[in-house]
């Protein structure tokens, strides 16, 4: 009996140390990382005047204040081109240098060179910015191509009441390496303090006041770029949403 009590203690003893090892090895669940980068879910609402650059991160931390992540200094994504003697601004250079992770902990991209696709590797790869991915503060989905089929959707008029109206416009002011354009066109809405109307059709090579936006939803014209897809036709923001944008952009954490 002595013997049977003795190996019944042992065993137990046993199976109690193994339990104890393999929970020590089991894989601890972690906290969500914290939210460093997402989509305005809303718009200045005065078409490519933004107040600057400096209007634009305002815009950015408020937001971000507001869904409790204002500990982070936040940038906008934007590009400003030369003016005077004010040298140009590269977007990429002011957003600090990663990782970022949007509002549900979900990386977007480690680095600069990942975000940009800095080698023909990474280019291949790309970053993680897609319409599942690229969240507002509040977690949402910025309506993308064809979510919302109503003509109507290309004017302010109905963007402003309809918020699933398709927004998939992200003012950059940027080339696709993230930096600023060299050219003599305007790519920024004058370096984001202009809303004058424009009426140019052809996207793409517009001599006018415009502003040059990428697809959150990698979705339309310019190979569905994120950051530099086309033009706008100008900087009103009934402009914006001629094209399908009502003047939200990205914001990174900078620390």
């Amino acid at each position: 009996m002595n013997r049977l009590l003795t190996f019944s203690t042992f065993s137990l003893v046993l199976l109690l140390g193994t339990y104890l090892a393999l929970a020590q090895q089991a894989p601890q669940s972690k906290a969500p990382l914290p939210m460093t980068f997402f989509v305005t879910s809303i718009p200045i609402g005065n078409g490519g005047n933004l107040g600057g650059l400096a209007g634009a991160d305002a815009h950015c931390q408020a937001l971000a204040t507001a869904a409790g992540a204002g500990d982070h200094t936040w940038h906008a994504y934007m590009s400003t081109q030369p003016q005077g003697d004010q040298p140009a601004v590269n977007a990429r250079d002011r957003i600090g240098q990663g990782p970022w992770y949007n509002a549900k902990g979900e990386m977007i991209a480690r680095d600069l060179a990942t975000l940009h696709g800095d080698t023909l590797g990474l280019a291949r790869l790309g970053n993680n910015i897609t319409k599942l991915t690229a969240l507002t503060e509040k977690g949402d989905i910025a309506p993308g191509l064809n979510d919302n089929p109503d003509p109507k959707d290309r004017t302010w008029a109905y963007a402003s009441t309809h918020p699933n109206s398709n927004r998939h416009e992200m003012l950059t002011g940027s080339q696709t390496d993230g930096r600023a354009y060299t050219d003599h066109n305007d790519h920024t809405c004058s370096n984001w303090t202009s809303n004058v109307a424009g009426h140019e059709q052809d996207l793409r090579n517009n001599p006018g006041p415009a502003a040059q936006i990428g697809l959150s939803d990698r979705n339309g014209g310019g190979k569905g770029s994120w950051n530099s897809s086309h033009g706008t036709r100008g900087c009103s923001q009934e402009d914006l949403a001629f094209s399908h944008g009502v003047g939200l952009f990205y914001c990174f954490a900078i620390n």
